[in-house]
């Protein structure tokens, strides 16, 4: 471990104003080109803004359950991007939160900057309680609490725009699950500072029995006197992107697709943000679906033709496809190369932004330490215990690339039988190789779950016993101690799915080594899964049985990122 506490903190601003690049995902090419995705993780149904200045953007994007939730990403250039803040510290209401909700909570945010009051804001829809607000001056900063502006199921994706007259409007899509229709937009007034709902909601577009059929995710803009909806159509995996038109908030409109797959294996490109450069360039974020990877964000060009938002390129009767390489966007500077954080030292006392646990943060899940280390305390395992989708303490973050390797050094520290605890691929399928107290000593042990979500039990098969790198010296709860360093790599497997698209499947295996040199390849490999409504996820996990016993704990020294 690292106890160089003054080395830490002399060092600690450096570290904060270093540009981090990525060792296995990097989009821009340093010669003007970026390749797509500019952002090559799961941040789902993406929207962004462009900032106060009129020189920096702002992008968010569905976090679900996960906490900190509501991701701000900041970007000088559309390609390279930086995690900077998380908006919501905490869903309300925290007796439904503070357990895991998998799936439910932040779906298809949207932020926008209010010029009438300098402020930003971020709008989501709880498909289970109602469309939510926060707000901030600064959204690097402190944002305000969640509030509920719209109380009512089934409403999601939704988006405000201030027209020039200070009137505020709200778009949204609805959630089938909760209200049994969707495939239906809707356009509702809102009180002038977007905080209360003053009209209600009018019917502007229906998909239903259609190839625009689940019409979901808008983004509402104004461009010239015309109200433009930007939507998704067509369904997740093999969709397509809509642009629609009027001169009235509340239509009739009309539309156009605007994007899709084209002749490239990019399946579903949409649902994202249209921004408006400076330079007087546009250009357009959206997600493609890559299943157990999650949902990646690609960047495209956008030309205007005959008042239509054409968005990619080699265009059919307005419609573009994705691209693969492109010039960089005209924002006259040339910005220096940054990627969004993957690997973590521990060597500060605040969390890696790039990290979140699975419900609200609870003490009890872990804490940072000035010491170079992260504590992940054991879960608590229910009385009928089936598997970790119960657990909120599963220190997580996105896969960054189709290919990478994680390593993570730790020590487990069990103060009792049966405590353990490792490193993680999680989704509704997961597998981990952790260290496990058996009497005094460990077992190098892996699970794997499958249909986790379902609540089907574990599978553990130990490969190797080992003895403890060290005991307490003290009769007071005394620990016994294993370190180890672990190790996953996630391999691009691929195919093609029936329809003709690309199939996103991963591999992973697992190693383990004893001095961090040697690395022992050891269990079965394993394919990876998404998690509900997110892609798989890495990290650090730790669970011992249910009991009053004293509570174990991982401390994670280091977590790396290579190829």
């Amino acid at each position: 471990m690292k106890h160089y506490l003054t080395t830490i903190l002399l060092l600690f601003p450096l570290m904060m104003q270093a540009q981090y690049k990525s060792l296995v995902w990097c989009p821009d090419n340093g010669d003007g080109t970026f390749t797509n995705p500019v952002i090559n993780a799961d941040y789902s149904d993406p929207d962004v803004c462009v900032g106060a200045s009129g020189e920096d953007f702002y992008l968010t994007a569905s976090s679900f359950n996960c906490i900190p939730g509501l991701p701000i990403l900041h970007s000088k250039d559309l390609v390279n991007w930086k995690i900077v803040n998380h908006a919501v510290k905490a869903l309300p209401p925290l007796e439904r939160y503070n357990q895991p909700q998998h799936g439910n909570g932040v779906w298809a945010p949207s932020i926008r900057y209010n010029q009438n009051n300098q402020t930003y804001y971020i709008y989501w829809g709880d498909p289970d309680l109602g469309v939510f607000v926060t707000t901030a001056k600064d959204p690097e900063g402190e944002w305000t609490e969640p509030q509920c502006v719209i109380e009512g199921k089934g409403m999601i994706d939704t988006t405000p725009l201030w027209d020039d007259d200070g009137k505020c409007y709200l778009v949204n899509g609805w959630a089938n699950s909760r209200c049994q229709f969707n495939s239906v937009l809707t356009v509702r007034e809102m009180s002038a500072d977007g905080m209360k709902q003053i009209g209600n909601p009018v019917i502007v577009f229906d998909g239903n029995g259609t190839e625009d059929r689940t019409a979901e995710g808008p983004k509402f803009y104004k461009r010239d006197g015309w109200y433009w909806i930007m939507c998704p159509a067509g369904g997740v995996p093999i969709g397509h992107q809509l642009a629609m038109r009027s001169k009235s908030p509340f239509g009739p409109y009309e539309s156009k697709r605007v994007l899709a797959m084209g002749n490239t294996n990019i399946n579903g490109p949409h649902q994202g943000g249209w921004v408006h450069l400076k330079s007087g360039e546009d250009w357009f974020l959206h997600f493609q679906d890559k299943e157990a990877y999650g949902r990646v964000v690609w960047l495209e060009p956008v030309e205007w033709k005959d008042n239509w938002p054409v968005m990619g390129e080699k265009a059919k009767n307005y419609c573009g496809q994705p691209v693969l390489k492109y010039k960089k966007p005209n924002v006259v500077k040339t910005y220096p190369i940054e990627n969004p954080v993957e690997s973590d030292e521990f060597n500060t006392i605040q969390m890696g932004k790039q990290w979140q646990w699975h419900a609200n943060y609870q003490q009890t899940f872990g804490m940072p330490t000035p010491y170079g280390y992260m504590r992940v305390f054991c879960h608590k395992q229910s009385e009928d215990y089936k598997n970790m989708w119960e657990a909120g303490n599963l220190l997580l973050q996105k896969t960054p690339a189709d290919n990478f390797t994680a390593t993570a050094k730790i020590r487990l520290s069990a103060k009792d039988e049966g405590q353990y605890g490792g490193i993680t691929v999680f989704g509704m399928d997961y597998q981990a190789l952790v260290l496990k107290r058996v009497g005094d000593a460990f077992q190098l042990q892996q699970i794997t779950c499958k249909n986790a979500d379902k609540g089907k039990p574990e599978e553990v098969k130990t490969l190797a016993t080992l003895k403890a790198t060290e005991k307490d010296k003290v009769d007071y709860q005394p620990a016994i101690h294993c370190d180890a360093y672990l190790r996953l790599k996630v391999s691009y497997v691929g195919g093609k799915n029936a329809d003709g698209t690309n199939k996103h499947e991963a591999s992973v295996e697992f190693a383990w080594s004893k001095d961090g040199k040697k690395y022992e390849s050891v269990g079965d490999k394993f394919t990876m899964r998404q998690g509900k409504w997110i892609g798989a996820k890495i990290g650090i996990m730790a669970a011992e049985p249910a009991g009053k016993k004293v509570r174990g704990w991982v401390d994670v020294d280091w977590f790396r990122i290579t190829k």
